[in-house]
Parts: C-alpha cells; structure tokens; sequence
C-alpha cells in the first residue's frame, strides 16, 4: 500500500484508462461478474498498475452504519486505524475484507472493514459538527495521521474495492463475483502523472461518492489549494482525487445540484456564455466568478455514483471517450461500446453525450 520511494523519478508506461459503469433504475441487484466482464473486455486500455470497482447496496444489513474500509501496511497500522477509529466511533462489527489468494496480486496490504457509527456526543475535537463532516474530518485525520493506514471506503451500504493492478486482478482478489449491487463502476488505470500504488488507484471516494476517471486533471494544482481551503486534505499523488472532494463540497456542503456541479466542472466557454439569455448569462458567471478554482482542465471523462444516481460527464470539448446505452431498466456507460455489448448485446439505444453535457439517472425511490 506504500507509495513509491522517489516516485517523482517513475517512468510512464503509456495506456489509456478505462471506465465502465451500470446502474439498475429499480434497484434491480447486478451480479459482480457483469462489471468485471465489461472491464475485462478493456484490458488493453491499462498497464496493471491500477484497477478497481465501486458497489452500492452490498451491505444491507448494516445500510445505517459507515462502512470503513482501510488498507494498512503492516499490524502497527491496523493498531493505529483501530485506536483512532474506536475514539471517534462505535465499532459495531469488523472483519478482514474476504480476499483470495492469486498470482496477479502478491503482495497486498492489509484490507479491513469496519461498520460504524459516530459516538454520542462526538469527540472533544469535533463538537458539534454536523455527521458527514464529522465522518469526513476522521478520514482526513486517520489518513494523515496514521502512518501505513489509508481509508479507501466510507460510505453506507456501499463500499470501494481497488489496487495494483488489472480491473480483473483486483475482482479475483476482492471476489466481487460473490456481490451484487445495483449501481456498479469500474476502472482500468495507467497512472498518467503520478506513481501506480494502491491508495492511488480508482475509485476515488469520500462518504458515499465514488469517482473513476479516464484522462488528466491538469487543473490539479489549484483544485487541491482550494480544498485545502475548506478543510480536505490530498494525499494520495494522483490527479482524480479532487474531482471526488470537490463533489462533496460543492453538492452536499454548498447545496448545488448535480447539474450545477457538472457545469462547474465543464463549465461553457466565456465566448458562449456572452451569447446566452441574460438570466443563464448571469447564472453561468457567476458560477465562473464563484468557483474558478474548482474547473476542471485537461481531458477527462468522469463517472460519479451515489447511494442513488450515476452521472457521466465529458470535458467541455470531449477529448476522452464516454458512451451510453440503455436496456430495459438498465443504463450502462463507459469508454467503449464493446464493453457494454460484451455483457448486453441487444441494446435499446446506444449515444454519445455532447461535450460538457452530464447523463444524470436516478434510482426509483
């Protein structure tokens, strides 16, 4: 799980990354082995340094608790994780993550999970926070504080599952064909800018978003100075971190919807926003004036999840692949067709979203 030594020094291995996502309308459960299927067809898009999954609602029976999961280097790490989540939270149940031994995979940190929930009356140090910034304060503090420890999961009813390398690799490892979840992403990475370890792999999460992305975030320098400004900490070298940071602040903390994150994001160029209707002129500048430091430049294609939406979304003049199709209660997205028609070859509607324009679906209530 350790980052490399003298990572600045690491050369690149030149891929292209890979996502794939699904999301079941009516709550409908999708086995593991779609996702890992639909991933396996993009093998070549990764080099093995990077692979992983995101599944909402594998943990029912604990769907009210945060569900931890954290990697650790060595037995002093879990220590620590375990002292510092025990003075934040009530451990209602803890286990090793089921792991299988495999060839690809030969040195794996250590992989726990935790079902939680805040203590009465909080700590000392976070009185009267609201909980999910109680939550989110812990993560930053337990992955910056402990050493050899990383939080890569902290959701409800949901969890993250990823590493050193391929998509596939990491599925034996984690045996997600044993799960079943009715939102699924997936994501086959070559580290474009920074080191291939196991905390930097995709997804990205905090509480319970989850981010996978294809491209480069070469905004990274001032996304991360403005999250630090509101009290997230980037520790994990790699570019995609922000984009999952920054969709807590600016949809759950700043009350923005879904669609206006996304146009925060990729927002439109001055020279269209000069042209639009003076009430969207006045709305999309100050969304620019407001959160200038939260654009995202660079290619990119994103897949954002939640407990109860998948969203995917193109940079504002679609340098990276994004496609979606639909089937019956089923939406799928991802890098290549082939990956859908690998797992569902009679489609009712396949299409390619419009630069900056996000694909937004919601799970029935």
């Amino acid at each position: 799980m350790k980052a490399p030594e003298r990572y600045y020094d690491f050369q690149k291995d030149i891929s292209g990354c890979g996502v794939f996502g699904v999301i079941n309308r009516k709550r409908g459960l999708i086995p593991g082995d779609m996702p890992i299927k639909a991933m396996a067809c993009m093998h070549d898009r990764g080099n093995g340094l990077g692979g992983g999954f995101a599944a909402y609602g594998i943990y029912p029976e604990h769907a009210d608790k945060y569900a931890f999961h954290i990697m650790c280097d060595d037995k002093r790490a879990v220590e620590g994780s375990e002292r510092l989540l025990r003075q934040y939270f009530d451990i209602h149940e803890f286990e090793p993550i089921p792991t299988r031994k495999t060839l690809a995979i030969p040195d794996p940190p250590i992989v726990n999970r935790y079902f939680v929930t805040p203590r009465d009356g909080g700590a000392e140090d976070m009185l009267d926070m609201p909980e999910d910034d109680y939550v989110v304060a812990v993560v930053m503090k337990l992955n910056t504080t402990v050493p050899g420890a990383f939080v890569f999961s902290s959701g409800k009813d949901m969890g993250a599952f990823k590493g050193v390398g391929y998509p596939e690799d990491i599925a034996d490892f984690f045996r997600l064909d044993e799960y079943k979840a009715y939102i699924w992403t997936g994501h086959n990475r070559f580290p474009t800018n920074t080191p291939g370890w196991w905390g930097g792999a995709h997804p990205f999460t905090i509480l319970n978003w989850s981010i996978v992305h294809n491209g480069e975030i070469s905004s990274y320098g001032i996304n991360r100075r403005y999250l630090c400004e509101h009290d997230y900490l980037c520790t994990l070298m790699t570019d995609t971190e922000v984009v999952a940071y920054e969709l807590d602040l600016l949809i759950r903390k700043h009350g923005l919807s879904w669609d206006m994150a996304a146009k925060v994001f990729a927002p439109p160029f001055w020279d269209e926003i000069e042209r639009m209707p003076e009430d969207e002129r006045e709305l999309y500048t100050a969304l620019r004036y407001t959160y200038g430091s939260g654009m995202l430049n660079g290619p990119f294609a994103i897949l954002v999840a939640d407990n109860t939406r998948l969203m995917g979304l193109n940079d504002r003049i679609k340098l990276r692949p994004l496609l979606v199709a639909e089937k019956d209660d089923m939406i799928f997205m991802s890098s290549e067709e082939s990956s859908v028609r690998e797992v569902c070859p009679d489609l009712d509607r396949v299409w390619m979203p419009k630069a900056g324009e996000p694909v937004i679906v919601d799970v029935e209530d």
